[in-house]
């Protein structure tokens, strides 16, 4: 019997095919499942690649359809992360047709999403009760229409994680035999209106059948050990007008992999826009929601860029890693904008984001938190001053590393690949760079989170540009974590790991 396929007994035996052989012992099989790596009883896809559509850019795909198999029938499917409360999904024609998320004013349902149609009057709408504020998230939608049914509620239907969404404030379903506007020979486009209301999140595994009503089985499934739902490949047809997106290849982002040809055309995203942020591998980024009520920082690309508010009091809170850890080791960097307007950046951990948003403070010197300072290169924490040995300022363009190990709670900072203060975080609690914190368990949060502030200065707000795996910024160079997750300019140290949630699985 062969050891690599099982074994006889082993604390982890990781099946080398789709199919386990061998004797596995019962807590190997559990622990195998728990991690992932058990062949399940569905189909799975891991889904490689995301495209990340920044609002500020005017990102987007375009494309006029051709002539529709039926354009009475139809289904759209989609994994999304989204960033902001608003933003358009799919739009049609002239802004006739569309599907977007509403925002945070938005009347009925703030927050919420609709699918519509306007034409001189609206020939359906959709606004669920349900509203879709979780940024940390990817989510599942299935969209799905038949205007030949005859019973109204059947002509259209929404999915979310596998689940038929059946509450809604606005629920004006299309007349029967509607030719809809989606799946017309028009141009259609992902991301935005013809000018505005443009997307910011992540998109994966973008489908469109022409001709046929789906449900959302034909995608995804109930992972039978952990009971979420997961992607599955698609294996129908597509019809006239399908595609699929997998974004994929990075210097063709609209690539239709359906084997219909049906390209989109790229508008203002570029290679740096693919991301390895998927439903497969959920990364940080920074949390929208964990931010003062107002003089809010401003997040970007994909919620990894964050400048602080500048006209709020002297400390500034600029936000945290959706992902909070309690105990492993973990890494990212960050790149630094340092000039006469962003001249007061401060990044590291804190276990107390949830007060620090309330108050609009900054980690320098807040309890249960620890922080670099561009200015002068102090690291300050734990509301003690500045901490012995540090004092290597940054820069614009400068790139800081944060190796946060809650194993033996330390904590080491690193400037372009070296570690301050002789740190070695690979050394443990002896690093002679190692900042002592307190447990994650005794903060104020139970668990830490990377973050940026700035410290003082009314008109001095700082900038960084997160990359906990998949960078919004190129890397010249380019280094994955042990386990091959992450694309970081340095190297990652021994033992430390990408923030996201395979990881998570097997560390955190």
């Amino acid at each position: 019997m062969d050891q690599n396929n099982g074994g006889i007994i082993g604390k982890i035996n990781t099946p080398t095919t789709s199919v386990a052989s061998g004797v596995w012992s019962l807590d190997s099989q559990f622990e195998s499942q728990s991690g992932s790596t058990w062949p399940l009883a569905f189909p799975q896809v891991t889904l490689a690649n995301a495209c990340r559509f920044n609002a500020a850019s005017s990102d987007s795909l375009t494309r006029t359809f051709g002539t529709p198999t039926n354009n009475k029938i139809w289904t759209y499917s989609f994994w999304m992360k989204h960033c902001d409360n608003a933003g358009v999904l799919l739009n049609t024609g002239a802004d006739t047709s569309y599907m977007y998320f509403r925002g945070s004013s938005a009347s009925p349902v703030p927050f919420g999403f609709s699918v519509e149609q306007y034409v001189g009057s609206f020939q359906y709408k959709l606004i669920p009760n349900e509203v879709f504020r979780d940024h940390s998230a990817w989510q599942h939608i299935v969209i799905a229409f038949d205007t030949t049914q005859s019973t109204a509620s059947d002509r259209a239907k929404i999915y979310k994680n596998g689940s038929q969404i059946t509450s809604f404030n606005s629920e004006d379903y299309p007349s029967q035999n509607l030719d809809t506007q989606v799946n017309s020979a028009v141009a259609h486009k992902i991301g935005g209106f013809a000018s505005s209301g443009f997307y910011d999140g992540y998109l994966t595994e973008v489908i469109f059948v022409d001709g046929q009503q789906l449900t959302p089985t034909s995608f995804g499934a109930f992972n039978p050990v952990s009971n979420i739902w997961e992607p599955r490949p698609y294996a129908g047809t597509y019809g006239n007008n399908g595609f699929k997106l997998n974004f994929t290849d990075s210097s063709n982002l609209g690539d239709d992999t359906s084997g219909n040809g049906n390209d989109f055309t790229v508008n203002n995203l570029t290679s740096l826009d693919q991301s390895t942020d998927t439903c497969s591998n959920n990364f940080a980024t920074l949390n929208p929601l964990n931010v003062p009520s107002s003089n809010q920082p401003t997040f970007s690309d994909g919620n990894l860029t964050s400048i602080t508010n500048s006209s709020t009091g002297s400390y500034k809170w600029g936000g945290c890693s959706t992902i909070g850890v309690t105990s492993g080791k973990w890494y990212c960097e960050a790149k630094a904008t340092v000039d006469s307007t962003y001249s007061r950046n401060v990044i590291g951990i804190t276990g107390n984001a949830t007060e620090l948003a309330r108050t609009n403070a900054s980690i320098l010197n807040a309890t249960y938190s620890w922080g670099y300072y561009s200015s002068n290169g102090t690291v300050q924490g734990n509301g003690s001053g500045d901490i012995s040995g540090y004092n290597t300022s940054y820069t614009t363009g400068d790139i800081i590393g944060v190796a946060m190990d809650l194993d033996n709670n330390k904590l080491y900072f690193s400037k372009n690949g070296t570690f301050l203060n002789s740190g070695d975080p690979t050394s443990g609690s002896t690093g002679t760079g190692a900042i002592s914190i307190v447990a994650a368990s005794t903060t104020t949060d139970g668990a830490y989170f990377f973050a940026q502030t700035d410290d003082t200065g009314t008109s001095s707000p700082s900038k960084f540009e997160f990359n906990f795996g998949s960078p919004p910024y190129s890397i010249s160079s380019g280094n994955a974590d042990a386990n091959g997750f992450g694309n970081f300019e340095y190297a990652v140290p021994s033992g430390y790991f990408a923030l996201n949630t395979k990881n998570l699985a097997e560390f955190g």
